[in-house]
């Protein structure tokens, strides 16, 4: 039995690819670093980040890129001996879309991988194709949603070599994209997203004898999407895999709306399987629309929590940062009780878009509770630490020790769409061993935040929204995260260490 989703989160734009046992999945990480998150398995079922491909400022420049822009939809293939990665890096979508697309390749999924090969700056979502005569080919969509297009690859460059051909309109939903082609038997078949990334968003299906169309589109088509009465909402964005046995699956993003309407984890990555009939997919369960539960011949494996005490070696790779490597703000060091503690240098505040020293984790249930332990002093208020729950750089709650008067305190600060407010004031006296922060998620509505420096822990009497965290309301692609946050506007570079960091998850 396999839950859906899979990968739980801010994990949205699966593209899937098997190599002998293994299975992998990258999603999009738009301006948070590293990009192009990938996860492993062999069984399909669970999943192990693997921390970003895109790891290099030789393969990503996210500095400046404004919320939910940077890497979208990249696609994974394999051709037997070699992985390909194929990206787009979007620096505006607002009227004008400035998105250039690259391709980088490794023999070894973990690297190293190539210098990025530009591919062109038409339309985002581009795939790479692999026929089985050796040749390969770019599949991309134009901008404004103007139709799937194919285009050849020089076989040694690997850049685009003659014209592209548009191969296919749309089924007639709108809003195609997302393209991957794929070839079973006598027939090539294209999968798209259709309907947009909201509630209308779907999966079609189209097939052609010849590569270049004309494609005809699946009797029954969407295959897949959701219904208002559908446990998992937004359902589109698939990619086929086949396992060992023949048996073929479909990965798709989803959510998880509060009450159908607050998409506060963001987009996931759930999987059902596929059955085919006269030559079609079709869901195996029956329908259109995902379930939570698949059947699967493997023993799921109950998600934990997650605990850091900086004990391992260096930074765990599930974490993320705004835009730049959290190398070059964050590093772990030995405290004087002999353990460890992570050393966050303050630098620009939350809302920048340029070097904000934040290390997040990706929240995956509605109800969690979060909690750090710092050490900090400052004696200037332009210096704060202490924990964050964000969406983007406009829409976050900062939870920090920092100083007022001369005095420590702690400031709870809010932004919603960049309008920036002070919300809550407290009177803090920071322990010899540091103070306590904790961040709560209740239902996925209502935020909580709690302090002290003993044994028990104070909560404001200020009550967080949420929903100021949903795609709904950024009207933004990613999802909510919870960190550990210095900032630094002094310039001075002063820095917090924090103790311990942990996640608690309560499904």
């Amino acid at each position: 039995m396999i839950s859906n989703p899979v990968i739980r989160g801010f994990n949205p734009d699966p593209s899937i690819v098997r190599a002998g046992d293994d299975y992998y999945i990258v999603n999009s990480t738009f301006e948070w670093w590293p990009g192009a998150r990938l996860y492993h398995s062999v069984n399909l079922a669970d999943w192990e980040d693997m921390g970003g491909i895109l790891d290099s400022s030789s393969l990503i420049d996210l500095t400046g890129n404004a919320p939910s822009c940077g890497v979208w939809a990249c696609d994974l293939t394999y051709d037997g001996s070699r992985f390909y990665l194929v990206y787009t890096d979007v620096k505006t979508k607002k009227y004008f879309y400035n998105t250039h697309n690259y391709l980088i390749y490794a023999d070894d999924i973990l690297g190293p991988w190539s210098e990025p090969v530009y591919l062109n700056s038409k339309g985002f979502d581009p795939s790479l194709f692999h026929d089985e005569d050796g040749r390969k080919y770019l599949v991309g969509m134009l901008n404004g949603f103007g139709g799937i297009t194919v285009q050849e690859l020089d076989p040694v460059t690997l850049r685009p070599s003659g014209d592209a051909v548009t191969v296919f309109k749309g089924s007639g939903i709108g809003c195609t994209e997302g393209p991957h082609i794929y070839r079973f038997g006598e027939y090539y078949y294209l999968i798209t997203a259709e309907g947009g990334t909201g509630y209308a968003h779907c999966v079609s299906v189209a097939r052609s004898r010849d590569l270049y169309g004309p494609y005809e589109v699946h009797p029954d088509n969407p295959v897949l999407t959701s219904f208002p009465d559908s446990p998992l909402q937004k359902c589109g964005h698939g990619d086929i895999v086949f396992d060992k046995t023949g048996r073929s699956f479909i990965v798709f993003l989803c959510s998880r709306p509060v009450s159908g309407k607050s998409s506060v984890l963001g987009r996931e990555t759930a999987i059902e399987e596929l059955v085919w009939k006269d030559g079609w997919p079709y869901l195996k369960r029956g329908g259109r629309t995902a379930g939570t539960e698949l059947q699967y011949d493997c023993s799921q494996k109950k998600t934990e929590g997650f605990y850091d005490d900086f004990s391992g070696n260096g930074i765990r790779k599930v974490y993320s940062s705004p835009r730049r490597s959290y190398s070059e703000f964050a590093e772990v060091v030995n405290d004087k009780s002999g353990g460890h503690a992570l050393r966050i240098v303050g630098r620009e505040s939350l809302n920048s878009y340029f070097r904000v020293s934040l290390l997040s984790f990706r929240l995956r249930e509605i109800d969690c509770r979060a909690r750090t332990k710092l050490l900090f002093s400052s004696s200037s208020p332009e210096q704060a630490a202490g924990l964050v729950i964000v969406y983007d750089a406009l829409n976050f709650y900062m939870f920090v020790q920092t100083s007022e008067d001369g005095a420590p305190c702690l400031k709870l600060i809010k932004s919603d769409s960049g309008v920036v407010e002070t919300l809550e004031t407290a009177v803090v006296s920071p322990g010899d061993d540091g103070t306590q922060l904790s961040i709560v998620l209740s239902g996925g509505k209502d935020i909580y935040f709690e302090y002290g420096s003993g044994a028990g822990l104070m909560r404001l009497k200020t009550v967080g929204d949420a929903e100021i965290l949903s795609d709904e309301h950024c009207r933004g692609f990613t999802g909510t995260q919870i960190g550990m946050y210095v900032h630094d506007l002094t310039g001075s570079g002063h820095s917090a260490d924090f103790s311990f960091f942990t996640v608690e998850d309560k499904t």
